[in-house]
């Protein structure tokens, strides 16, 4: 398997991305969900793609200073290939270009995985979302000040070690 692309979502790519999002999640959003976030001006929404295809996707919302990241997935056969940490990434900095200064997101509480990826991108958790989910409660996290030289030296050290393992 070839290390996977990440490129903006098109159109086109939405049923693929819908029928991830059904396998993926209890509550999947549905490609009308899809369409209407890809038009709006102030949201990004990206795909990573191997030879098999479409393997994962994220996207996000800017309003005002505040980004908030809508939802990140990634197959369960194409996990453990920083596929997650380059999304972020890219996610964080199109919310940066946007103008964002902070940022956001809901996890499942029992999601220790993605969890750790968020710490590693200078989230905390600030709250928790009861019964956000249909079976569980969501924690809160932010990273703020996502523009200070702090932050982008943050970015800095995460996209040197997806270079040193051969990911950029």
């Amino acid at each position: 398997m070839s290390i996977a692309a990440i490129r903006p979502m098109s159109l086109a790519d939405i049923p693929v991305v819908a029928t991830l999002e059904q396998e993926i999640y209890d509550s999947p959003w549905s490609m009308r969900v899809f369409y209407d976030e890809l038009a709006l001006e102030n949201r990004r929404y990206l795909v990573a793609e191997d030879d098999t295809g479409i393997v994962g996707y994220g996207g996000l919302l800017v309003v005002e200073s505040d980004a908030h990241i809508t939802t990140m997935a990634v197959d369960e056969s194409a996990r453990r290939q920083r596929l997650g940490t380059r999304l972020m990434m890219e996610l964080i900095e199109a919310a940066v270009d946007m103008g964002a200064g902070h940022i956001t997101l809901e996890v499942r509480m029992s999601n220790e995985g993605a969890q750790h990826l968020y710490h590693r991108f200078g989230f905390s958790p600030v709250g928790l979302r009861r019964n956000y989910y249909k079976d569980e409660d969501a924690l809160v996290m932010w990273a703020n000040d996502i523009t200070s030289a702090d932050y982008q030296s943050r970015l800095l050290h995460v996209g040197d070690e997806l270079k040193a393992a051969g990911y950029g």
